[in-house]
């Protein structure tokens, strides 16, 4: 980096010196608020007050397109700056994205004409997908195209949930979500298969990473955004033997690359066995959702929230400790109340599928509560982080 290109970098509010930062802290803080709003709305003690579609569609409809995204975006913007060697947003167009994501965040809260509503929350994934490819092109990057178009796909699951909100249909706002969260566990797969072995071997001070499958990653890949398309079309919300065929398949890969990667020096680790057991959510959410199609009397929201839960949050908590501090030029070491944090959420997923169907208050609430105070140890432990300078003085 130039000098000038150094202090131009270093002017820049330490918020918003790389998208990691802004995004990572705003989807934590709606993470952290959102279940105990579910939970209140649950209760009836929010009176009247109603977002757009009501609230268990915007339940569904944030912890995905609002949490999960926030968190996708500022992994990949900033991701994409090591992996091409191109500047990554920064300063008042990073500053721009936040707000925009923000103000979608108000719109559903606020029941925003649905003109506005859509134009908001459909700029912002359309906004990273067009920044990815457009960073990805200049340096012809054709390994990570794939990337751009599950975020596009993303976008368009999110205009059918806009879609199914303006007509009132239900229907179409359950098909969007459920496509979101198998697009997510796309993404999940393709990141977590890249960097969960080098998080492994560098934690590990192991000689070699394990070696990937491509045939297995792309088949993953390509299964998970199949079961996004089917759901988007209505087509996977039946039992089908066919489907349960799928699952079984993305079950099998998913507990394959889990046995490769495994070194029992992890389980002393916590940023790496929060990775390795978020990870083997992923695969039981495969496993359930198979099981479902195959004819077994399996709720398939359990299947579901171990994905959402287990899977989802347990990755993004575990990647964004991590990456939070490389990126800060900190030592590999997460700080006081974390591995509290990783136990935490794995909690709340084993309280949100295991516990509630036998005592549904106690769970939800037990549930909820160890949801928020995780989220709530990395908002206090690392937002000074994300806030402040990098310790090492460089720029980013």
């Amino acid at each position: 980096m130039q000098v000038l290109d150094r202090r131009k970098a270093l002017a820049v509010a330490p918020l918003l010196r790389l998208a990691f930062r802004p995004m990572f802290l705003a989807g934590c803080v709606l993470a952290l608020l959102a279940i105990p709003l579910w939970l209140a709305a649950l209760q009836g003690v929010l009176g009247s007050w109603q977002p757009a579609g009501g609230w268990l569609a915007w339940h569904r409809h944030e912890l995905v397109f609002g949490f999960g995204l926030a968190i996708i975006a500022g992994f990949l913007l900033t991701a994409v700056q090591t992996w091409t060697g191109q500047p990554g947003l920064s300063g008042k167009p990073l500053a721009g994205l936040a707000l925009l994501w923000l103000a979608a965040r108000m719109a559903w809260l606020a029941n925003l004409p649905w003109s506005l509503l859509a134009l908001l929350e459909l700029g912002f994934p359309l906004l990273v997908a067009l920044v990815m490819a457009r960073t990805l092109w200049r340096v012809r990057q054709q390994r990570n195209y794939p990337l751009v178009l599950v975020l596009l796909l993303l976008t368009a699951v999110d205009g059918l949930a806009v879609c199914g909100l303006v007509r009132g249909d239900e229907g179409w706002q359950r098909q969007a979500v459920l496509a979101g969260i198998w697009l997510v566990a796309a993404i999940m797969g393709l990141i977590g298969g890249r960097v969960i072995p080098f998080f492994t071997q560098r934690g590990l001070g192991r000689a070699e990473a394990v070696a990937p499958w491509p045939w297995l990653d792309w088949l993953l890949l390509g299964g998970s955004a199949l079961v996004a398309l089917l759901y988007a079309a209505g087509l996977a919300l039946a039992p089908s033997p066919w489907l349960g065929l799928l699952f079984a398949f993305l079950a099998l890969g998913h507990l394959v690359r889990l046995w490769r990667w495994h070194d029992r020096g992890l389980w002393q680790v916590p940023l790496l066995w929060s990775l390795h057991l978020a990870y083997a959510w992923l695969a039981l959410a495969c496993l359930g959702m198979a099981l479902w199609h195959g004819g077994v009397a399996l709720n398939p929201s359990l299947a579901v929230h171990c994905l959402t839960i287990g899977a989802m949050a347990g990755l993004i908590l575990a990647m964004i400790a991590r990456v939070s501090l490389g990126h800060t030029g900190r030592p590999l070491q997460p700080p006081a109340g974390m591995t509290q944090a990783f136990i935490l959420i794995n909690l709340a997923g084993v309280c949100r599928v295991l516990l509630v169907p036998w005592l549904p208050q106690a769970g939800l609430w037990l549930a909820g509560a160890c949801w928020a105070l995780a989220f709530a140890l990395y908002a206090w432990r690392y937002g000074p982080m994300l806030l402040q300078p990098r310790v090492d003085g460089h720029p980013g």
